[in-house]
């Protein structure tokens, strides 16, 4: 019988995505398959992704990372959601909290559609006061899961993510992969030479001559795609018309007050700004489109708004929204930005690099490389971006600001389909129901649609069945308990001093 089994990984290129994907696949293969990263310190990698979802919480369980030591490591802080401020009309501010439910689900029916019959009564408060993160997170107070509450209590379930040094993480997954044998190649990719008869890569050429071949190439090279994009020829669908931005420039500065469990993104002229809490610092930084701001001015910009002394000068990134046709080609899988872009609105840029190893995992291959495992990567990697995609333009189609070109666009342009009938389902209904196992489920998509101001006209007929004074009573109970949560919830810094309080750094 003939081998068949993948025996040699080549992962092209460092950064988040290639050391991601180094120490899952040395975590699950061991030294079974050999694994080697090629990566160039004259490169250098992007870099500016401090923010997280919950998601990757299951990742570093499979890895077996222990989190306090972890967080000391990458100088993290906790993220309980994003606060948005000024997207819906300026002045307006709303959390997109994590978790799973907003308030306690009745009678078949999400919490929500009662809260929209109590608030058309004038028996309601903002829809952020009944869940635990959106109300703990502004007030700078967070802790993980208790042991020692009812199951139903909210502090029995606290979904939160990271804020962390982007560059200290990949550090952190390097020190880890090559303890478990991956081997680590410095230099820049010469050549890459394909098999003649079907184009396969079989190998890359370095600078110095050494020639490294493979079975399964990992192509974490960025934007440029070296692999699938400046090889295979994969092609890019650009998403432009939906995701105006296409620029960002980013800046950290000193800490100016204890750390907040939140990311702050604020809705500016010509796009947004992010605000991200370290611990040794907070990241900063201005995503926008070049067409309504020049990178100078956003640039002035940007360091007028920093909340401390600049520690850096602002560099610009240049992006263009969208996704690579096909992100499996052959016997190449790009991971990471090499296989698309969105902006990091909702922190997903590393999300979407857990998911893609994961996905890879699960359908792995043999040398035969079958094309229906191919084909079926590719069919959920494009629905899952295109999900992702959708709930990003949420933010930026609904609006009523016309202040600026930039929102004017915004608020009038077209929009994808399926996120048009969602919007209209909800204003009309107020019901939204999840799209198979998209990333974002009916918490954030009702936390955000509120946020931005689609107020739904009626809610669900099952909602007359509960009296209103029942109704009211029940919306008020619910936020008691979640007010009476937060108050015993330390805060955000007192946590991190006794959890994971990382040693000083100089800056």
């Amino acid at each position: 019988m003939v081998e068949k089994s993948i025996k040699y990984i080549v992962i092209v290129g460092g950064g988040t995505a290639g050391w991601m994907a180094a120490a899952a696949m040395a975590k699950v293969f061991g030294r079974a398959v050999s694994i080697r990263l090629v990566e160039s310190e004259e490169i250098g990698t992007v870099g500016v992704g401090e923010a997280t979802v919950p998601a990757l919480g299951h990742f570093n369980r499979m890895l077996e990372i222990n989190e306090a030591e972890f967080m000391r490591q990458v100088q993290g802080t906790f993220k309980l959601g994003i606060e948005f401020v000024d997207w819906g009309r300026i002045g307006d501010r709303y959390m997109h909290g994590f978790g799973t439910t907003i308030g306690a689900d009745f009678g078949g029916q999400p919490f929500h559609q009662y809260w929209i019959k109590a608030r058309q009564a004038g028996r309601a408060k903002d829809i952020g006061a009944y869940t635990l993160h959106t109300m703990a997170g502004p007030l700078g107070k967070f802790m993980t899961s208790a042991s020692d509450v009812p199951a139903s209590s909210p502090l029995a379930d606290i979904a939160y993510a990271y804020h962390f040094d982007a560059g200290l993480y990949a550090r952190y997954l390097r020190r880890y992969a090559e303890n478990l044998g991956v081997r680590r190649t410095e230099g820049k990719v010469k050549q890459v030479i394909q098999r003649p008869d079907d184009g396969f890569i079989d190998a890359v050429v370095m600078e110095n001559g050494e020639k490294i071949s493979g079975d399964l190439f990992i192509d974490c090279s960025g934007f440029r795609g070296l692999l699938i994009e400046q090889t295979l020829k994969a092609g890019y669908e650009d998403w432009s018309h939906w995701l105006p931005c296409n620029s960002a420039v980013a800046a950290p500065c000193e800490n100016v007050g204890p750390p907040t469990p939140f990311v702050r993104c604020t809705a500016r002229e010509a796009g947004w700004t992010w605000r991200i809490p370290l611990q040794h610092r907070t990241g900063n930084g201005y995503v926008y489109s070049n067409k309504y701001i020049s990178d100078d001015e956003a640039a002035n910009n940007l360091l007028g708004w920093l909340d401390g002394r600049a520690l850096g000068n602002p560099r610009v990134l240049r992006f263009t929204p969208g996704r690579r046709n096909k992100v499996w080609d052959k016997n190449v899988v790009a991971i990471g930005l090499a296989s698309g872009f969105l902006e990091p609105l909702e922190s997903t840029s590393i999300y979407l690099i857990q998911s893609a190893i994961n996905r890879l995992l699960s359908l792995f291959p043999d040398r035969e490389f079958d094309q229906s495992t191919i084909d079926r990567y590719n069919a959920q990697a494009a629905f899952e971006i295109e999900r992702i995609r959708d709930f990003i333009i949420l933010h930026f189609c609904a609006t009523e600001r016309s202040d600026t070109p930039f929102w004017d666009y915004c608020r009038t342009m077209s929009l994808p389909e399926p996120l048009a009938n969602t919007i209209r389902l909800f204003r009309d209904t107020g019901r939204y129901y999840r799209n198979a196992d998209e990333l974002f489920g009916q918490l954030s998509w009702v936390q955000v649609m509120v946020g931005q101001r689609i107020v739904p006209r009626k809610y669900h007929p099952i909602v007359d069945r509960m009296s209103d004074q029942d109704l009211y009573e029940f919306v008020g109970k619910v936020e008691q308990v979640i007010r009476s949560c937060v108050d015993v919830m330390p805060s955000h810094q007192a946590f991190i001093d006794k959890w994971c309080k990382a040693p000083p750094i100089a800056m």
